[in-house]
């Protein structure tokens, strides 16, 4: 089939982006503050930590990080995921709207309450490696209920488009944990008395964010009269998710990094966290991207499958080689950046670092079609994704630890991740066959 060719003196239009892509870039940059204060934050709180912290301060922050992912992955992976999917199409107004806060709160009440019970009933498992007193122990339920109420209004926010009242919140949220960490080990503080200290002053956001909230008019009265049954089902199949994730994802690197520090020094485990910590920072600024500007496009285009399938398309042909240069930068500068980052005799996790970034690079390629996932609400799929993936993790640290010590920790997570790939590889293959046939 011939195809007409245009003259000599027309001129050649520029090749436009197509408009998913210049919505990604835009969207990806629009919460470039938020990324960069909580990568800021991050980075600072580990050198902190790293610095006047003592042996194992960088590992005790990441076990306290770890315990409070426990406590609110319940509510920011399963409910909150939930409520921005269902409460963007509507307004403030509607009783529906009230319908799907009303039963957030509840969900998120009951999470709470049997975290907190859990806190009670098996202290030494959860935080016997901080040596807490009794009003520790309570200031820490505190800082947790805080934080997940934040959390709550963090997603009205975004459900609601109001981005830059959400990214303020999040600069405020980033900035604050360090500060008050900064000042308890300035004064001399224990380590543990800063981390609570980290999470308390996190809980204080939730002031602001009422304001802001409210002040968008997205705060109606809350109670709808009665609960949705409707409303609490959808909540609950993205919270039964977020049990997966749960168990199968945190509690997981829980129970590696309380593996690792039986067998290994707290100085040796350092040196495994420090890289752990440095994949920690550039994928919180992978989650801002992905939580922000590519989950709510992706959930608002369920009913359109073709769509849905050409902006997942759109995102890994950005997400791929972008990936690659970055985590091949970190890679290059290795010798120089660990020091930096941390203290100076983090340089020797160098070796630790090639593993971690090749098994980041798989676990972010494959991430934007596990969302899939979460977006149809498929939950039998991926409970069982969860599952198989933490059982995979176990067999390669059943198999590596013994046989490559510490090092062997990060090559079973690459395995781990790799496979992932592969299954999402296959399984959406309709997102791609039908492209590449064109």
């Amino acid at each position: 089939m011939s195809v007409a060719r245009p003259s000599a003196a027309t001129p050649l239009p520029a090749p436009a982006a197509p408009p998913a892509a210049r919505q990604f870039v835009r969207g990806s940059v629009g919460s470039g503050v938020a990324v960069v204060a909580r990568a800021a934050g991050a980075l600072l709180l580990n050198k902190l930590l790293a610095v006047y912290g003592g042996p194992g301060g960088l590992t005790l922050l990441a076990h306290f990080q770890n315990l409070m992912a426990l406590f609110t992955t319940l509510p920011n992976d399963g409910t909150h995921v939930g409520l921005v999917k269902y409460l963007a199409p509507l307004p403030a107004r509607a009783g529906r709207y009230r319908a799907w806060l009303g039963a957030a709160l509840l969900l998120n009440g009951a999470a709470l309450a049997l975290g907190l019970l859990a806190l009670l009933l098996f202290p030494g498992p959860l935080v016997g490696v901080f040596q807490p007193s009794v009003g520790w122990v309570a200031l820490f339920g505190l800082g947790i209920a805080l934080l997940t109420a934040y959390a709550l209004l963090g997603a009205v926010l975004l459900a609601a488009g109001q981005l830059r009242a959400y990214i303020s919140l999040t600069v405020a949220l980033s900035l604050l944990g360090p500060a008050a960490v900064a000042m308890v080990l300035a004064g001399g503080g224990a380590a543990t008395t800063a981390l609570l200290t980290y999470l308390l002053a996190q809980g204080a956001t939730l002031l602001p964010a009422l304001w802001l909230t409210h002040r968008a008019g997205l705060l109606p009265a809350l109670w709808p009269g009665r609960l949705s049954k409707a409303a609490l089902r959808g909540l609950g199949r993205f919270l039964l998710m977020a049990v997966g994730l749960l168990l199968f994802g945190k509690a997981v690197d829980f129970a590696v990094r309380e593996l690792l520090i039986r067998q290994f020094t707290l100085a040796e485990t350092d040196l495994w966290q420090a890289v752990a910590k440095l994949s920690d920072n550039y994928t919180m600024v992978m989650t801002a991207v992905m939580s922000s500007v590519y989950y709510p496009r992706l959930a608002a285009l369920a009913s359109q499958p073709a769509a849905q399938r050409a902006w997942v398309r759109t995102v890994l042909q950005m997400l791929v080689p972008l990936l690659a240069a970055g985590l091949g930068l970190l890679y290059a500068l290795r010798h120089w950046l660990l020091p930096v980052l941390f203290e100076a005799r983090f340089g020797a996790a160098a070796s630790l670092l090639g593993p971690q970034l090749l098994g980041d690079w798989l676990r972010f390629v494959a991430w934007p079609l596990v969302m899939v996932l979460t977006a149809q609400a498929r939950v039998g799929r991926y409970v069982a994704l969860q599952t198989a993936s933490a059982v995979l993790y176990a067999a390669a640290l059943a198999l590596l630890l013994p046989r490559l010590g510490l090092v062997g920790a990060v090559w079973a997570s690459a395995l781990r991740h790799g496979l992932l790939l592969l299954w999402c590889g296959w399984y959406f293959r309709r997102f791609w066959v039908g492209e590449v046939m064109k």
